[in-house]
């Protein structure tokens, strides 16, 4: 995995190498083995890298070229079949100078063209430069896996793996995009190719960009589908659970082609415990396990991974994440995430990461996909439900099922029937509406924008976030099943947007560690989506078939379990003890500074906080919300020095 980016002049020009080196060295943490630019004579491209050296550690040195030189790549990502393209390739004639994926790709270019990507099975952001078409060719995977970043200044068309190697040009805007804003505190994230900045935009998953004649064009390779009810997978149970395994077998076999040791982690919920599994069959007992703990056992799952570690025989390191670690971090996720944040989850991850560079490592596997493509989350399990709910609205009965779906949640568990009925849209015209399943998390994170300032509010166009939510849905989202379609939520907009950015690819990066998800494979992802919901959840056992394909492959307790979210503490971390940073962040004079939030209520909700009275989920998320917002433009927009983090040797000592 590495850091990329780039310069295409719109006008005639030469490519300032400074400008191009001080873009790349904002990426350092991405690529800390070695680093490239290459400016392309008479053609006002110039193109960079910053390596992290996974495959062919001498030979895989970027920008690099074809032979001829017609081709420039700079590439971040993996391509984990590049093994068995390269030997088609081989057989059609095609030469190679050095063993590396990036290489493979572009002779896969120089075969197929921009239908390239079709044939590559792997998590990748990269461009290509043309000289023979004079064409610069933009590529983002499947699902969103890696970042890629562009914008248009007066002159020149900038990309990179991330916004922070933009802004590092002048001419870049600094400005914060109040339209993203409203779409962060209503879905959690900004639907592509929206940023958190004005004019700065995120190349959608799925997606290529074409930059030829000055002229930008995007075009879409692939995307998530399922079938009408006459198109799903017609097979055993059996035998469709024996497929999923071999492809999740596969799909972590190639997932371990390196040059450097892979890791897994194991977080001791069922996802990570079957990819840890599945490597530890393929790599014996030298496979190394991490995990993180916490030392609030309302969100410590360190008995399941000590379970987990114990069955599997992995040697295994843990870190302990505190309340002050949380608070500590913070402002480092921020620089990294650069977006507002609802929750501190990605706190004791970048904890983690640090941890497993630490032990020696560069690559683990991971879990993630899994309740996505499976039918994992509890909002899945809500759907169904709210709708066995919706079919007798009078039911007493009913409306108990959902306060047994969230015991952690107190507010929940003290409310009438009434008050559920209206919270989670259990009326005629909700249960028609095509955001059904989300309607109930949606509502309750707009509530936060109460605290926006007047100003920011004025600037905001109502209904503009899910008028433009709505315009991105396929065409066949309409003929899909409400399960089916809540899964799509969760996984177009949710997953790249957070899961696989602020809480993966950020924080990892920050440490220079590559994680690689097997469930997110594209084979797996095309037959999870053929599959019929009763196979990932039956009645309300979320994940069934998966469970069924791992019987006797993970530990017993481990693999009945149902779904816990992953948490970690939240706006108490901001209080445990006194924090510099919280208090000039939410103080009333730098909130009425920025101009975003209302300083009496942010006043008013701090206060909350710090009384230690009881607090709610939407607290929390507003707590953290509009920390992070306010940190985000302290960092990018204002220029202030925010502090770093860094763990004490001692701590990452004992846990190496």
């Amino acid at each position: 995995m590495c850091g990329i980016s780039g310069i295409y002049k719109l006008r005639d020009g030469r490519v300032d190498p400074d400008q191009l080196t001080g873009m790349i060295s904002t990426l350092s943490h991405r690529g800390p083995d070695g680093r490239g630019i290459h400016i392309v004579e008479n053609s006002g491209v110039g193109l960079a890298h910053a390596r992290l050296s996974i495959i062919d550690i001498a030979g895989g040195a970027q920008p690099m070229s074809s032979a001829d030189g017609k081709l420039w790549i700079t590439f971040n990502g993996e391509i984990f079949n590049y093994v068995e393209l390269r030997e088609e390739l081989i057989q059609k004639g095609h030469k190679f100078a050095s063993r590396s994926d990036t290489e493979v790709i572009l002779h896969l270019y120089q075969e197929e063209g921009e239908n390239c990507v079709q044939k590559m099975n792997g998590q990748w952001a990269f461009a290509i430069w043309d000289e023979t078409c004079k064409r610069l060719f933009l590529s983002r995977d499947r699902v969103g896996v890696r970042p890629l970043f562009y914008t248009c200044t007066g002159d020149s068309f900038l990309f990179a793996s991330e916004i922070k190697a933009l802004l590092a040009c002048p001419e870049t805007d600094r400005q914060l995009d109040l339209q993203a804003l409203d779409q962060f505190f209503t879905f959690w994230v900004a639907l592509a190719p929206r940023t958190a900045f004005k004019n700065i935009f995120q190349l959608p998953p799925g997606h290529s960009l074409r930059l030829e004649n000055g002229q930008v064009r995007l075009s879409q390779y692939w995307s998530l589908d399922y079938p009408t009810d006459d198109g799903f997978l017609d097979g055993q149970e059996e035998q469709l659970a024996q497929e999923l395994l071999d492809l999740l077998r596969d799909a972590t076999r190639i997932r371990l082609r390196s040059d450097v040791p892979v890791g897994a982690y194991l977080s001791g919920g069922i996802d990570s415990t079957v990819t840890t599994a599945l490597a530890r069959a393929l790599v014996g007992d030298r496979l190394r396990s991490f995990s993180v703990s916490f030392d609030d056992a309302e969100f410590d799952e360190s008995t399941y991974q000590r379970e987990a570690t114990e069955f599997l025989g992995t040697q295994h390191s843990d870190i302990l994440c505190t309340y002050d670690d949380i608070a500590a971090a913070f402002p480092e996720i921020i620089r990294h995430a650069e977006q507002p944040l609802l929750r501190t989850a990605p706190a004791p991850l970048y904890q983690l990461a640090k941890l497993v560079r630490a032990s020696g490592y560069k690559v683990v596997l991971t879990g993630e996909g899994a309740d996505e493509m499976l039918g994992g989350y509890d909002i899945f399990k809500e759907l169904k439900i709210r709708r066995f709910w919706g079919q007798d609205p009078n039911s007493r009965m009913r409306p108990l099922l959902l306060k047994r779906l969230y015991p952690y949640m107190e507010a929940i568990q003290k409310q009438p029937p009434a008050y559920l009925k209206s919270f989670f849209h259990v009326t005629t015209e909700d249960l028609a509406n095509p955001f059904f399943s989300h309607l109930p998390r949606w509502e309750l994170t707009a509530k936060l924008k109460a605290f926006f300032s007047e100003e920011a509010r004025a600037e905001m166009q109502p209904g503009l976030a899910m008028f433009e939510l709505e315009s991105m849905l396929p065409s066949t989202f309409s003929s899909w099943t409400a399960f089916n379609q809540a899964e799509f939520l969760e996984a177009a907009f949710f997953l790249p947007g957070y899961l696989l950015s602020a809480q993966g690819d950020r924080v990892a990066m920050a440490h220079s560690v590559e994680g690689r998800f097997p469930f997110l494979d594209h084979r797996v992802v095309a037959f999870a989506g053929k599959l019929p919901p009763r196979f990932k959840m039956k009645v309300l056992n979320q994940k069934y078939l998966l469970k069924r394909a791992v019987e006797g492959l993970i530990p017993p307790r481990i693999q009945k379990r149902y779904k816990q979210p992953y948490r970690a503490p939240d706006g108490k971390s901001f209080f445990a003890k006194s924090v510099n940073y919280v208090d000039e962040m939410l103080s009333a004079a730098t909130v009425k500074q920025f101009g975003i939030f209302q300083p009496q209520m942010v006043a008013g909700l701090a206060a909350k906080f710090r009384s230690g009275r009881s607090v709610s989920m939407k607290d929390n998320m507003a707590l953290v919300g509009i920390l992070s917002t306010q940190l985000l433009l302290a960092h990018f927009v204002h220029g202030f020095e925010m502090p770093a983090h860094h763990p004490s040797a001692a701590t990452l000592e004992a846990a190496v």
